[in-house]
């Protein structure tokens, strides 16, 4: 499954450097599949979406750090653990339940916006 930041998110910004694949943003800020990738152009997503990688999404939140679920990958390939949870002070980066994904799907996700 992925990460989430609940609204006990005190906006300390500690997460956002420590994520490898960059699916962390600060509220109110647009993301892209992009930032921290090797994606370009136009991509088709593990979901079958195509789109450009480098336009601007909408925030998913406006006032807390928020993680983008199709970039998140749990540090699956990367680390041993999740690295936005190991260094949140108040433990508000935890699992999310609404997006549920096996060891062998995350490292597929690490391995799409990694070539």
């Amino acid at each position: 499954m992925a990460i989430k930041i609940t609204d006990e998110c005190i906006n300390c910004g500690a997460c956002e450097p420590e994520c490898p694949n960059n699916a962390i943003y600060e509220g109110g800020n647009e993301w892209r599949f992009a930032d921290g990738t090797t994606l370009k152009g136009t991509i088709t997503t593990l979901r079958g979406e195509t789109l450009d990688a480098e336009a601007p999404a909408a925030p998913k939140e406006m006032d807390v750090y928020y993680i983008v679920t199709d970039k998140c990958t749990e540090c699956v390939g990367f680390h041993d653990e999740p690295q936005c949870a190991a260094v949140c002070p108040v433990d508000c980066c935890i699992d999310d339940e609404n997006a549920r994904e096996s060891k062998e799907a995350l490292l597929a996700k690490k391995e799409f916006m990694h070539l």
